[in-house]
């Protein structure tokens, strides 16, 4: 037989090898410098994942297969770790989107988007997703035991209503399997060094604002320099009236003389000047954040000159940009409070 001529076609190397049809590595045709990072199978090419599972994985991949950074990936995993418990994590990176193919009644198992568009329906039934649509959801703090069908909920009526998000169900059913394929091959014992330790023992939990007990809470106005309580006072010709929730005796001690006029306690009169710039230049810089993702969004719709009126539920710049508008509106009543 006539020999086989074999025609070269491509090299990886490194070359990380998960499992049958699950691969990552670097892609040289020459000798010189790599095409691209190839990657078949795993998490950065997949969309049933939140985007906060493909920047992670990419960024590890990244590190490990051109950095050659090994401790670099693994503290950048628990930094991100960190950053989701306590909840300092961007919403939109949360984001999971899923496709409706059919009603609520035609699916055997309930899912989480199918019991979220059914709520939304009832709720308002001229925006609900319909058949068709791709629903994007989150999964919200819950009753113990209580269901993933029944904790996801609309990124934009959480993010009006400040409810928050489970982070734990996110580290344990998104993160912790792709990290743990990654990684397993490359750490002696990848579990307890990503998913344990110093790292995952703060955990912090947004306050919703219009659920639960929080319905019946009257916020109270505080300091703007130390936050501390300010105490109303109403003078009248009967006497002066005090107006405040039943605190105890210590802490009532503590605030017998912070009087003041809905901006200031009496131990921060002397810094107006350096409260009040700083309290604009935190205005100015979310007013800055919503102009750029405004212009992201005109430049995305084909026009500088005209309203943006997208409402892309499928795209992370939708969710940042009205997180920003609502951080902006909530720093304008922090600055209005400063009557002069």
């Amino acid at each position: 037989m006539k020999p086989i001529k074999l025609e070269f076609d491509k090299v990886y190397y490194p070359y990380l090898l998960i499992s049958k049809k699950r691969y990552a590595g670097l892609l040289w045709t020459n000798p010189e410098k790599f095409d691209k990072m190839d990657t078949k199978g795993i998490e950065t090419v997949r969309r049933d994942n939140c985007l906060l599972v493909k920047n992670l994985v990419n960024e590890c991949l990244h590190k490990i297969l051109i950095d050659r950074d090994i401790p670099g990936a693994v503290q950048y995993v628990k930094n991100t770790i960190a950053d989701l418990l306590m909840n300092r994590m961007d919403l939109s990176l949360l984001v999971i989107t899923k496709g409706l193919t059919k009603t609520g009644d035609d699916y055997e198992v309930k899912a989480a988007h199918v019991e979220l568009a059914e709520r939304m329906r009832k709720r308002d039934a001229a925006t609900a997703p319909n058949v068709g649509d791709r629903v994007p959801y989150v999964i919200i703090k819950a009753a113990k035991g209580a269901k993933a069908y029944e904790r996801s909920e609309d990124p934009i009526y959480v993010l009006e209503n400040n409810i928050p998000i489970d982070p734990q169900y996110y580290l344990e059913n998104q993160i912790s399997k792709p990290l743990l394929r990654i990684f397993e091959p490359i750490l002696k014992n990848a579990s307890k060094e990503l998913l344990h330790g110093s790292h995952t023992r703060s955990i912090s939990i947004s306050t919703p604002s219009n659920s639960g007990i929080m319905k019946f809470a009257k916020k109270q106005l505080s300091c703007v320099g130390c936050k501390a309580l300010i105490r109303i006072v109403s003078r009248s010709g009967c006497g002066t009236t005090l107006f405040v929730f039943p605190l105890s005796h210590m802490y009532m001690c503590t605030l017998m003389d912070r009087f003041g006029n809905g901006t200031l306690c009496s131990h921060c009169k002397g810094r107006e000047a350096d409260l009040y710039c700083k309290t604009v230049s935190q205005v100015a810089a979310i007013e800055e954040l919503f102009q750029n993702l405004w212009v992201q969004c005109q430049e995305c719709q084909g026009s500088l000159h005209q309203d943006v009126l997208c409402t892309s539920r499928d795209c992370p710049i939708f969710y940042r940009r009205k997180k920003a508008q609502k951080d902006m509106a909530e720093a304008q009543q922090q600055l209005d409070r400063w009557n002069f």
